[in-house]
């Protein structure tokens, strides 16, 4: 892997197993979990003290460690003339270890929660679960915070909101958060819809975990971000001309021309030096007259696209875009994975092997990635579970690169790493986007790059052009808007960041 372990890291996520063992390790290095609990209940204060001002304040408190988080939160609020009430799940009594003690500094009265403990609040603080809840909210939680919900109080949650699955995203229950503040790095279900959606900003605080302990508890789960693609990045050198940085050849179909022109297009603008699009002679005026940068060369037949394919000079190659589902489409994909050159499979490519898909997992004995949206995966995998599992489970059992796409795609590598994706604007969701995500995945591929840095990179720049589009977005404006953030990853490149 190119990136380093403390870069890498840096954008690591967190389930919950990891969580504890990342508290454990820390307080056997010499920090309490009082210590702890103190500093992640200041960071909450802090933040909301950043984007409030003095406000009548309800604490909501479960029985464990993140009710523990809110005391504090309480205690700091209060000392800083904040009007603040806390309300408690359980007893002051059934409290143990940290939280108990918390509870013995706060000296106003404890009131139990309910939808009436909500009356005259103008900010809720949810530190009744956090990440620590895999089941169902239910009774007076449940009631709760659904009464904030249903009041429109403004929420702000300790650690992830009570109710979402801090591993998966689920929702259980939770009402949706303003700002949610959590500790060390993100959680797999602060990313994962629909958790993400509840969470609303999300800030994390650094309360005293070193990084030597992330990086020894190895996680293979990551928020896509540059610093774990940006090393492997293409750097085009003085002495390159076109074909040694990469030619991409896009497989093209007929009647629907305009996917495999836009895809041609991306892989371009991504960097290839040199484009080919193969298509019917029937459509060959139509593609030539596309763009003047992208060539153009007649394939109607298997022979045809073994002529393409025996140029050693091609370096990538993308089959789905307006490919058409059936016969054809199998043999042409088959016929691609035989020269084990780095492949990408979008849209019509998987479909295509909807009646036999073993048979195209055993074709794949090369570099390669697959780009399914929830139906195309659907049709080819039968795995069940989170999102962010089923990309793992398809990459394992297929040996390629999945990118299971949405508003929080997954990038799943079959050695088990995987990254979710968090920079796509709503904007995205216009028919021809995910055309555009494979070409620029099959340029990237075309330069060298690894499949899987290939496909994280072309994710993050396919969401960064679109923010820069801005609403009215339609796919045709996302190659050209490459260029601008291929400017800011090398001047981000260039400063080390």
């Amino acid at each position: 892997m190119v990136e380093s372990a403390v870069d890498r890291n840096r954008c690591a996520l967190l389930d919950r197993a990891r969580t504890s063992e990342a508290d454990r390790r820390a307080a056997a290095a010499g920090a309490s979990i009082e210590q702890l609990m103190q500093r992640a209940g200041d960071a909450v204060a802090e933040q909301i003290e950043r984007r409030w001002g003095s406000r009548p304040v309800v604490v909501l408190c479960g029985p464990g460690n993140n009710g523990g988080d809110g005391l504090v939160v309480a205690q700091r609020l209060a000392e800083r003339g904040w009007p603040v009430r806390v309300a408690l799940l359980g007893t002051r009594e059934r409290l143990v270890g940290a939280p108990r003690q918390q509870a013995a500094r706060w000296h106003g009265p404890i009131e139990a929660v309910t939808p009436a403990s909500l009356d005259g609040a103008a900010l809720v603080v949810d530190g009744l679960f956090g990440a620590g809840l895999s089941r169902a909210l239910e009774g007076p939680a449940l009631e709760t915070l659904a009464a904030a919900r249903a009041r429109r109080i403004p929420l702000v949650a300790i650690d992830v909101p009570s109710g979402v699955d801090g591993d998966t995203g689920e929702d259980l229950g939770a009402a949706a958060a303003v700002l949610t503040v959590t500790f060390v790095r993100k959680k797999p279900g602060h990313l994962l819809l629909p958790g993400r959606a509840l969470c609303g900003e999300i800030a994390v605080a650094d309360i005293g975990i070193d990084d030597s302990i992330v990086t020894a508890l190895e996680p293979d789960a990551f928020e896509n971000e540059p610093r774990l693609w940006v090393d492997a990045l293409p750097r085009p050198g003085i002495a390159d001309h076109k074909y040694s940085r990469g030619h991409a050849l896009v497989v093209g179909g007929h009647p629907l021309t305009g996917a495999a022109r836009m895809a041609a297009r991306a892989a371009a603008r991504a960097g290839a030096g040199l484009t080919t699009i193969a298509a019917p002679t029937v459509a060959w005026p139509i593609y030539a007259a596309a763009s003047q940068s992208v060539m153009v060369a007649t394939a109607d037949t298997a022979g045809d696209l073994a002529r393409l394919l025996a140029d050693p000079r091609i370096s990538s190659i993308l089959i789905g875009p307006g490919a058409g589902v059936g016969a054809e489409t199998r043999a042409r994909v088959l016929a691609i994975l035989e020269t084990r050159r780095p492949a990408v499979l979008d849209a019509d490519a998987i479909s295509a092997f909807v009646e036999d898909p073993a048979s195209l997992w055993q074709a794949i004995r090369g570099p390669c990635v697959l780009t399914p949206h929830e139906g195309e995966y659907r049709r080819v995998f039968d795995f069940r579970g989170t999102k962010l599992a089923r990309a793992r489970a398809a990459a394992a059992a297929s040996g390629a690169v999945i990118v299971l796409k949405g508003a929080d795609t997954v990038i799943a590598a079959p050695d088990g790493r995987a990254a979710i994706n968090a920079n796509a604007p709503p904007t995205l969701a216009t028919a021809g986007a995910g055309d555009v995500l494979g070409g620029l995945v099959a340029g990237l591929l075309a330069q060298g790059m690894d499949p899987w840095s290939a496909a994280a990179a072309a994710v993050w720049m396919h969401g960064a052009a679109a923010a820069a589009v801005g609403p009215g977005l339609i796919a045709e404006d996302l190659p050209d808007r490459i260029p601008g953030v291929w400017r800011r990853l090398r001047r981000r490149r260039s400063r080390g960041s």
